[in-house]
């Protein structure tokens, strides 16, 4: 079945390029990313949408896999007008999207570019998505307001910035309170299927074009993945004192290392 995704554009440009965020996000994560790449290379063309499940786009269906995300952005991509081989730069569960797609349909895919993410299972104890989904699964479906929310999710000690993250996932009911706009018992049995995805295929399969950026400060991509990464001429760069958000830790430094041929 042929699903659309919630997306919007920017720039105007002939190079495709399509922005993938991470687990619980939306395309909005990496809108800035987005505008300030759009003012350095003009000639690109950037489509961000919403990942299957995320933000306004339809729940995934039962039994959905990364495959089957990995098919709705390409489907997606063509609906909205976007041609030729795309680039795709995906941020956590984006880059294993983004790879997913590489081995679903590999002509239509010029390149992947990973932000803080390995090709290989995640290990449970280095899902951080997987600790925040779990305070997620113990929150309401409703609350009154977005303010008893958040505090209801910095009870689990999640951080305020954490939890002012999640609470943009709520939206008003007719009662006057707020709802979390995913159903997050689909996103919890994706989450599992993600991250035990083995996706070494897609970055050493012969002319495969992948490189990588991590963070510092972040354990998702280990020296041991950095070693296979670059034996598969997968470049692979660490952004001094970034985190896993290497989009929001080190904005500039992570642009002026896309900007380069």
């Amino acid at each position: 079945m042929r699903v659309l995704l919630e997306s919007f554009q920017l720039g105007e440009g002939d190079v495709p390029t399509v922005l993938l965020h991470g687990f619980l996000g939306s395309g909005r994560n990496l809108r800035s990313l987005a505008v300030a790449w759009s003012q350095a290379e003009p000639q690109r063309r950037f489509l961000l949408p919403d990942l299957t499940g995320h933000g306004s786009s339809p729940t995934p269906p039962p039994g959905a896999t990364l495959e089957t995300v990995a098919r709705d952005v390409l489907e997606t991509a063509r609906a909205k007008g976007f041609t030729g081989p795309l680039a795709l730069v995906g941020h956590s569960l984006g880059g294993r999207v983004s790879l997913a797609a590489s081995l679903v349909s590999p002509s239509e895919v010029s390149s992947v570019t990973l932000l803080d993410i390995a090709p290989g299972p995640v290990p449970v104890d280095l899902s951080e998505s997987g600790m925040v989904l779990n305070v997620l699964l113990q929150a309401p479906e409703t609350a009154s307001s977005r303010r008893e929310m958040k505090a209801g999710l910095m009870s689990h000690e999640l951080s305020e910035g954490l939890a002012d993250w999640l609470v943009m996932n709520l939206v008003s009911t007719p009662e006057g309170g707020v709802r979390w706009r995913f159903d997050r018992q689909a996103l919890a049995r994706l989450h599992q299927q993600v991250n035990g995805a083995d996706l070494w295929a897609a970055v050493e399969r012969p002319g495969a074009k992948v490189r990588c950026i991590r963070g510092s400060r972040s354990r998702y991509v280990s020296d041991a993945d950095v070693a296979r990464m670059e034996a598969a001429n997968c470049p692979v760069e660490t952004l001094p004192g970034a985190g896993h958000f290497v989009h929001v830790d080190a904005a500039e430094p992570l642009l002026r290392w896309l900007l380069r041929p």
